[in-house]
């Protein structure tokens, strides 16, 4: 994701320093939103395979048909 562009010409040109060099300062982390992040992957995780327990094989085929052809349909 691109960072949004700094007013402060000094800052600037840090910026574009440390990504043509590779060195980039991590941004802090906000443990509240990673727990959450964490939390949300996990229940993901385990959602998908109690849905597709619960789906008869037709029903399972019937959305993979209609998930590839909207995958194979041109773009606009």
């Amino acid at each position: 994701m691109a960072k949004k562009p700094h007013n402060d010409l000094n800052q600037s040109a840090f910026s574009i320093v440390q990504q043509a060099t590779g060195e980039t300062v991590p941004e802090p982390v906000d443990e509240k939103k990673k727990d959450a992040q964490e939390s949300g992957r996990r229940g993901g995780l385990i959602g998908g395979a109690v849905r597709a327990s619960k789906l008869t094989p037709e029903q399972r085929s019937d959305i993979a048909k209609k998930a590839a052809a909207k995958r194979w349909e041109p773009q606009s």
